[in-house]
C-alpha cells in the first residue's frame, strides 16, 4: 500500500501487502505532519481475494485511518482503478513508496514519469529506478522517511528538479523503445551483424 502527499497529501499506491510497510508510512506523515500541519495521506492499495493477510493489514490501516480525517484509504475493493491512481499520483505533491522489500515497484517509474518527487523504500528494485543525485531519498527508516517527506515538500525547487530528473531516467532507461532497441541490438549481435 502506498501513499501520495500533498502540502495537503502524500499518494502511497500499491498492492496491501505487510512488505509495503503501510503502517509506516502512516508512522511517518504522522512525524512530517508535526512541521507540516496540513498535510493529508492517501493511501491506495490493491487487494487480491485470495490473499487473507492482505485483508488483515487493510483492517489495521482502516482502523488507524478512523481516527484520522486526514488519511484517506482506498482500494480496488471501493471501486478505485487505474483511472484514479493516475489522478491521484498527479495531483499529489509527493509519493511515498516505503516497501521492506520489493522487485521492480512499478509505482516509483509510474510517479517519476508523471513528474512527482518519490520517498521510498532502499531496496533493489527501487533503487535501480531513482536517479543517482536523488538516492537520499531511499529510506530504511519511519524517521528518515518523514525527514525526507518533510525536505521535499518544504523546498518546490528540490521537488521539481527530483521530478525531472525521475522522469529523465524513466526515459532512457525504462520505457519501451529502449527496451526495443536492446532487443533489436541483441539480435544484430546473436546474427554477427556487429560486434559489441
Amino acid at each position: 500500500m502506498g501513499g501520495a502527499v500533498r502540502y495537503s497529501g502524500i499518494n502511497d499506491e500499491t498492492r496491501v501487502d505487510r512488505w509495503k510497510d503501510p503502517l509506516g508510512v502512516i508512522q511517518a506523515y504522522r512525524l512530517a505532519r508535526q512541521e507540516i500541519p496540513g498535510l493529508q495521506l492517501v493511501l491506495i492499495g490493491a487487494l487480491a481475494g485470495d490473499d487473507p493477510e492482505g485483508w488483515s493489514v487493510l483492517e489495521q490501516v482502516n482502523a488507524i485511518a478512523a481516527t484520522d480525517s486526514n488519511i484517506l484509504v482506498l482500494s480496488n475493493m471501493t471501486g478505485v482503478g487505474n483511472m484514479e491512481v493516475n489522478a491521484f499520483q498527479r495531483g499529489s505533491d509527493l509519493v511515498v513508496q516505503k516497501s521492506l522489500k520489493e522487485g521492480f515497484g512499478l509505482v516509483v517509474s509510474e510517479a517519476l514519469w508523471k513528474g512527482k518527487a518519490v520517498v521510498a523504500g532502499n531496496t533493489t528494485g527501487i533503487r535501480m529506478q531513482i536517479p543517482p543525485a536523488f538516492a537520499p531519498f531511499l529510506v530504511d527508516t519511519v524517521e528518515e522517511c518523514a525527514a525526507r517527506i518533510t525536505q521535499l515538500l518544504k523546498d518546490s525547487a528540490a521537488r521539481e528538479a527530483f521530478g525531472e530528473a525521475g522522469r529523465a531516467h524513466v526515459r532512457r532507461n525504462f520505457l519501451l523503445p529502449r527496451l526495443l532497441l536492446d532487443d533489436l541490438r541483441l539480435v544484430a549481435r546473436l546474427m554477427g551483424l556487429t560486434r559489441h
